[in-house]
């Protein structure tokens, strides 16, 4: 069974994307495997399989990431962006 999760990105003022991860997306996972990549990696992923510190795991071809207001969970985990380092983020779902 997967672990889905979702990572926003902010691009501008009021607009985030959201990238999906299948596999997973627990956080003793993530934040581990998070820390080797930036948030142009990430969005340059657009939709991802599984995230690891040595790869990006994607589809191909990939969907385009959701792009909301604001971070917003729509699975079981949320990470985003903050103060330059990688956290499990509380959001509106």
């Amino acid at each position: 069974m997967s672990t889905r999760a979702q990572i926003a990105i902010q691009t501008g003022p009021e607009e985030w994307a959201h990238v999906y991860v299948h596999y997973d997306g627990y956080p003793e996972h993530m934040l581990a495997a998070l820390h080797a990549w930036t948030p142009e990696d990430i969005l340059a992923a657009r939709e991802i399989r599984q995230v690891s510190a040595e790869a990006l795991d994607c589809f191909d071809p990939p969907r385009p990431p959701r792009v909301l207001p604001r971070p917003t969970r729509a699975f079981g985990h949320l990470y985003v962006w903050h103060d330059g380092t990688w956290a499990e983020a509380e959001a509106a779902q």
